[in-house]
């Protein structure tokens, strides 16, 4: 069997999770700024077997051309920056969003090339180059190394936290299997919690209402937070411009983060402070001993 990139470790049995000020949940936005390919099938609200494929294919673009937008002035709102998820393509393709994230001073993270093509299927020295490329492209169009990776659909080879680890990355999102960052097997690589519950992706496809996801954001951050009376805890929120940017479910967006960001526990922060906070503190507190 091959082996998992991670030990096994019950919540229950590890040190305590301190956040900065006393904060109980740390909580970020994960924000995927993504482009797709007019030619090739990729996530799609009517399965269809067509090039160009124009129902799909502008219900996605819808994100970049109006959603991101109507997305960014809800942030703003709330003062949250975004941890974002980028397709190295939407540097040559929509400029302008990186732009208006670097003057709001976004986290950036590695998310493929395109969400038309996943991670998958690479030789070791082909997918060395791919990583070379996304984060060297990243880096050049944002002023700022990404510092970690979540791919296309979640998807990695078995040699991807190695490889990234080589490059200089230290975490990846594609293991949403905890409520707190852990230490992967690979020396240096974390993994900090993400969600593919608790996305609007899954949640409005499956034919949740606004009023569903605003009651499951709070439900979210109530029980997170009771949890963290013996230990800090991670709520990611997982958001598609081209999903939660229609304007009838972006109402409910803007209360959620109206909900959150009034809450005294609550640590506003990205997945780059959370892994930062996680290895200088808990990770060098537990290596100490």
């Amino acid at each position: 069997m091959t082996r998992e990139p991670f030990d096994y470790s019950p919540i229950t049995e590890r040190p305590r999770l301190t956040w900065p000020d006393g904060k109980r949940v740390a909580f970020y936005v994960g924000l995927n700024v993504e482009t797709f390919l007019p030619d090739r099938a990729s996530t799609s609200i009517w399965p269809l077997d067509l090039i160009p494929d124009p129902l799909n294919h502008g219900w996605r673009d819808y994100g970049a051309r109006v959603g991101v937008w109507r997305v960014i002035e809800i942030l703003d709102k709330y003062g949250v920056r975004a941890s974002t998820l980028l397709n190295s393509l939407v540097a040559e393709q929509n400029p302008q969003i990186i732009k208006a994230g670097v003057e709001r001073d976004w986290a950036w993270l590695a998310h493929g090339s395109t969400n038309s093509i996943l991670h998958t299927g690479l030789e070791p020295a082909d997918e060395r180059q791919v990583l070379t490329e996304i984060v060297g492209t990243i880096e050049a169009a944002t002023g700022q190394r990404p510092q970690g990776w979540m791919g296309p659909a979640l998807t990695e080879t078995l040699n991807t936290p190695a490889l990234l680890a080589e490059l200089g990355l230290g975490y990846v999102l594609d293991w949403t299997n905890d409520d707190q960052p852990y230490p992967l097997t690979v020396p240096g690589m974390l993994s900090v919690p993400y969600t593919v519950e608790l996305n609007d992706l899954g949640l409005f496809l499956r034919g949740l209402t606004g009023p569903d996801f605003l009651q499951m954001v709070k439900d979210q951050y109530d029980v997170l937070r009771a949890d963290s009376a013996d230990s800090g805890r991670v709520m990611a929120l997982a958001l598609h411009p081209f999903v939660i940017g229609q304007p009838f479910r972006a109402k409910y967006l803007d209360l959620a983060l109206e909900y959150i960001a009034a809450q005294p526990d609550v640590w506003l922060t990205t997945s780059d402070e959370i892994a930062a906070h996680y290895r200088t503190s808990a990770l060098a507190t537990q290596n100490s001993r």
